[in-house]
């Protein structure tokens, strides 16, 4: 008895999607996975703590280093690394982002039994029921994307190497994110699965479009990867909303002190991005401007040139 071409087609992306989803969510080490000081690396507090000075103290020194041994605006060519970097973030990204989701998935079919009748699939990713424990398939991938925040961190090496500036505002940011993502662990934090899908999916697009520039466009476009991380943080202020309201309406959130510290750090990263995503604006209306003031300058230049010319062709007419 033959088999249509269709039917194996169809047999082989079922054999496809069973594979990655034991891989991503069903695979003994995901299921088992238990947030635990003594077998988690770098779960304790002195490793986080010890791990975000090493990483401000070694960029200042770099940065310092450099301006001793470099001229003033001197480059340190990288090659083709920071391009690999871009696409290794890009795909442990994705990575993160479709076994989150897959993971997510299962673990509302598994519990719904226990919160169904005071909660819907949305609230749960908002709000965890009270006394829930950082174990499963969800902490499993949110501690693989607070790993993944340290290589995240090589970014602020390669922008002094390349541009040879230090921003304060990218210490801040890498190390606010670090540490929120391990609070998330430490509490079982609510709203860290819809907070880790966002983040994932804006970084697998953002980090793409820079290996894109880095081989093809050459250049990257700023306002494009600033609009999406100002996107990621307007989708991360509103769930907080929701998480807020869950909190009072439902009988209480898990993780609700790490998740108030967390508001506040987000506020301020907020803050810092809109400030800057203002400033970037104004100066570059302020350019436009300037650019235009400029044609208009030299179009009375022009005319004054000609009129200068005129009398002369007329002497020369006249001789």
């Amino acid at each position: 008895m033959s088999t249509s071409p269709s039917g194996v087609t169809l047999g082989k992306a079922s054999t496809v999607m069973q594979t990655i989803n034991f891989y991503l969510s069903e695979h003994p080490a995901i299921v088992g996975f238990r947030w635990n000081h003594p077998l988690c690396w770098g779960s304790t507090w002195s490793f986080l703590f010890s791990s975000i000075v090493v990483y401000i103290v070694l960029s200042i020194f770099l940065h310092l280093l450099l301006a001793l041994l470099l001229r003033r605006g001197q480059p340190v060519p990288l090659g083709p690394v920071p391009a690999l970097h871009s696409l290794s973030m890009s795909l442990i990204s994705l990575t993160i982002f479709t076994g989150i989701l897959i993971s997510a998935s299962a673990e509302i079919k598994e519990t719904r039994w226990f919160w169904r009748r005071s909660k819907t699939p949305l609230q749960w990713l908002l709000c965890f029921p009270l006394g829930t424990r950082p174990s499963g398939r969800v902490f499993f991938w949110s501690y693989i994307f607070y790993l993944s925040r340290f290589l995240h961190m090589l970014r602020t090496v390669f922008v002094i190497l390349r541009r040879r500036k230090l921003f304060f505002f990218q210490l801040f940011y890498h190390s606010i994110s670090t540490f929120m993502s391990f609070l998330w662990l430490e509490f079982s934090q609510s709203f860290q699965v819809l907070a880790i899908l966002f983040t994932t999916l804006a970084y697998s697009v953002m980090y793409g479009y820079r290996f894109w520039t880095a081989i093809a466009a050459r250049g990257v476009c700023y306002p494009f990867v600033l609009n999406c991380q100002i996107v990621l943080l307007g989708c991360n202020l509103v769930c907080h909303v929701g998480v807020l309201l869950l909190h009072f309406s439902k009988g209480g959130c898990n993780g609700i002190g790490a998740w108030v510290f967390n508001s506040v750090l987000n506020g301020a990263i907020l803050l810092l991005f809109l400030n800057f995503y203002v400033r970037a604006y104004f100066c570059k209306k302020r350019n436009v401007q300037s650019v235009g003031d400029r044609s208009e300058n030299m179009a009375p230049s022009c005319s004054l040139l000609g009129a200068r010319k005129e009398p002369d062709t007329n002497k020369l007419k006249s001789n």
